[in-house]
Parts: C-alpha cells; structure tokens; sequence
C-alpha cells in the first residue's frame, strides 16, 4: 500500500510542472532555514508554485492529508519563522515573481509574493515613485515575507510600517480558498478589512499570494547628516525639535549608541564622519519636494541644533554621492555584527519616554545574567524601535532579562522581526491572555487543521479526538 505522502506527492505531480516539485537529493540545503540560525531539518519535499492556482491546488491537498507546511520567501527573517520542523514541508514562493507595470494615476502596483522588495523599489522610481519600506536586506526580503512581517526599516517615519503600504491583497487559505482585494481602493468600509489580517500573521493564518502596493511620489531632494551628541535626552530633544522644524520633510532618523560605532569602524576600517567618543550618534535625513529650499531648511535647523547645544558635532551630505555614503554607516552595522558570529538579536519596540530607563535597566539585567555580556544597540528611534543586539553565550538568559525591562517599560518583544519560533516563549510578556486566546482562535478558524506554519507565534492546543 502507497504511503500518504507518496500519495500526496503523485496526486501533487499530476498538476503541478516539474519544477515545482522537489524530493530526496534535489532540496538544497538553503531551504532548511532562515537567518536565525537553530537546527538544520530537510523538509520532507518542497513545492515551488508558479501562481495563485498552483497555490491553491497544493493546499488544497495538503490541508486533505493534514501535511505541515511551512512556508517560505526570500528567507531572511530573525525569528525563526521559516526555519523547517520535523515532519514539515516547504512551501516557497520564490517562483512567484510577476510584477505588474505602475498604475500611475493611483499610484500603486501589484506584485507577486516572490518579488524582492528591491524590485518592487526599482520598478517605482523608474515611474517616478518611491515605495515606502526600505530594508537591510531588501535585494534578498519578499513582499510575501515583508507582509507577513509587517516589516518597517528606516522610513516608517515618514511612511509607516508595511501596513500602510498595502492597498489590497490576494490570499489562500488552508482549504484553498482565495480571498482577493486587489483593486486598490482607498475608500472600502464594506464589511471587514480581511486583509490585514495577514499582515503581521507570519503565515499561520493564509498564503499571501499578491499585494497591491501603495506608492508615494518620488522625492527631489534629499540630505542627510551624520550626528554625534551627549545623551539620549539630546537624540530625543533633537527629533523633537527637528520635527517642529521641518515637518514631513524630516524622513528617518537612526540611533546608533556606543561601542557600536566604534567597534565598528575599527573591524571594517572605515574612516568615521566625525571623531568618535561620543556615547550617542544620530543619522537623520529629508527628502522632500523643493529644491534648493528644502536644503536650506535642513541646514538651518542643524544649524539651530548645534547652537542650543543638542548636537556636538556633524557633517551634512553634499552630494548624492554623500548621501550614500552616510547612510551606508547604518547598514554597515548589519554587516560589523553579522561577521561577529552567532549572537543574540532582541528587535524591540519602547514607548519613548520610557527608552531612556528601560535602557538602563536592561544593561543591569544583562549584566547580572552574563556579567561578560557585550551589547550592540542601534535603530529606528523614530518610531521607538531598538535592535538590541548581545554577544553572550547565555542567550536564553540575557533574552529573558532583556524582554522582562520591554514588559515592564510598556513595550513589544518583537518591533519588525515577528515571534517565529523563537519569541513565542515570551508572548505572555507583551500580549494578555486574552489577546493570546483570540489569536488562537482565529487561527483555528483560517487554519483548523493546523498545517500552515504550525508553532509559530504560539503553540495550539492539542485536538481532541
């Protein structure tokens, strides 16, 4: 008698093309995780869909013979999410890769899951757009993965998180049922925003298929300036009056606190923008509409800035080349802690005026779970998001000691990176009982059988049979 996955697999070959089907020898070993590290699993087979109707057909089948999938993009999430477990398949959209010409007047296109946002970003500005989420790993990150993330990055200041950037979307449920909301409409109070159901839901609710994305005209102007000041109080003083100043012309504004920028600058031999000693360094840029104008307006208030004493020191871009160049600093830290080896990576999102405290709390609480503990701190302090970065070898420690100062200051273990498999032991601390339970039942309303990303986020309870 055929085993059921045999079965599975012969009625899954029937309707799919050769290439979406991968068994045995023919899995690359890339499919076994994400960027979170933890146990390599092969996956029991792999299925590649070209489309939504493939999408369909493989659920469909799967939710019948109740096989786990975990389902993947460009795999670059933090938390675990894509990682592959025990008995699980994968589902990878990487093959969903059509992306749809501009629609100038609304300004919007659809995209497939599979496109790198990168694409998506160059698609807008060759139609004189500019598409809102910018990200680290935008030339490897889906828009699959970055809706199911809700990702922010460097502009939610100025645009909002992935959320804001999504018009409509198309999504598979587990049963294979498709519910689509792609036309785009900015006005839609016609029942429940399905939709955003799934931004954020990491993949345990549907499959997102297609988005249709937001996009906002493209700027004509932009400068940034690199700054060093003497606190945190100043960096918040300083966004505070910078927002006065320029409204939303001011479009990021990145925290990097020492060691970092110094250890970084002596790992990948860069030359630092201004002397370095400073325990706090701000990169803040516009972009804006006005040529000429703007500009002055950014200088100024910089200007201003450093008069009242908020700002030590700082260099303003002056060309585009300048501008690159700066901001590079800030991916720059990606790459200084990736080189460092395995290390603890706590995505942390604080109400600002609590940031200051929780920072110090948390360094006591590391301290006193790994007194050799060494921590990397920078981010998105616009909207309150830290990367709090840890080389410790007792990460489960030094987790917990961290995520206890983000529950007590008010804040969310997870800013931008999601749960996965990793947070979801921490849940409790930032969402209540309640909220848990009505998470868990939607889930078993989109997913009853359990087969899309099971365990991430949370664990169900076991059926009773």
């Amino acid at each position: 008698m055929a085993r059921p996955d045999d079965q599975l697999l012969s009625h899954l070959a029937a309707r799919l093309d050769r290439a979406a089907l991968l068994v045995g020898d023919d899995i690359d070993q890339r499919y076994s995780d994400d960027l979170s590290g933890g146990e390599r699993i092969r996956p029991g087979f792999v299925l590649r869909p070209r489309n939504t109707d493939d999408v369909v057909e493989i659920l469909k089948a799967c939710n019948a013979a109740r096989q786990p999938l975990v389902v993947q993009g460009g795999r670059t999430g933090l938390a675990g999410a894509a990682r592959v477990l025990p008995g699980e398949a994968v589902l990878s959209l990487e093959r969903m890769t059509s992306l749809q010409d501009v629609e100038p007047l609304a300004g919007s296109v659809i995209a497939e899951a599979g496109v790198p946002l990168q694409i998506v970003q160059e698609r807008a500005e060759a139609a004189g757009f500019v598409f809102g989420v910018d990200i680290g790993a935008r030339g490897t990150a889906t828009i699959g993965g970055n809706i199911a993330t809700n990702a922010g990055g460097i502009r939610v200041l100025r645009y909002g998180s992935f959320r804001a950037q999504v018009l409509g979307l198309e999504a598979v449920l587990a049963d294979g049922s498709v519910l689509s909301s792609l036309g785009g409409l900015a006005k839609d109070n016609s029942g429940y925003d399905l939709g955003q159901l799934f931004i954020g839901s990491e993949g345990t609710l549907g499959v997102v298929t297609r988005a249709c994305l937001r996009l906002h005209p493209k700027p004509v102007t932009q400068a940034v300036a690199f700054c060093s000041l003497s606190s945190l109080d100043a960096a918040f003083s300083l966004l505070r009056f910078l927002r006065g100043r320029l409204g939303q012309l001011l479009a990021g504004f990145e925290v990097i606190l020492a060691p970092l920028i110094g250890d970084m600058v002596a790992a990948l031999g860069l030359t630092p923008p201004v002397a370095l000693g400073a325990p706090v360094y701000v990169l803040t840029d516009i972009q804006g509409l006005t040529p000429g104008a703007d500009e002055e307006a950014f200088a100024q208030a910089l200007g201003q800035a450093i008069e009242d004493g908020l700002v030590e020191d700082a260099v303003l871009s002056q060309s585009d080349r300048e501008f690159h160049a700066l901001w590079d600093l800030r991916d720059d830290c990606n790459r200084f802690l990736f080189a460092q080896g395995t290390n603890l990576g706590l995505d942390v999102s604080l109400p600002l005026p609590r940031m200051g405290a929780f920072l110090e709390a948390a360094r006591e609480a590391q301290a006193r779970a790994d007194p050799t503990a060494r921590a990397y701190i920078f981010g998105h302090l616009g909207d309150g998001n830290l990367h709090y970065i840890v080389v410790t070898d007792k990460p489960d420690g030094v987790a917990k000691a961290v995520f206890d100062c983000v529950a007590k200051a008010g804040g969310s273990i997870s800013a931008e990176h999601g749960i996965g498999l990793d947070k979801k032991r921490y849940l409790h601390l930032t969402r209540s009982e309640a909220q848990i339970a009505a998470m868990r039942r939607l889930k078993a309303t989109f997913d009853p059988n359990d087969i899309l990303n099971s365990g991430r986020i949370f664990d169900m309870p076991p059926a009773i049979s």
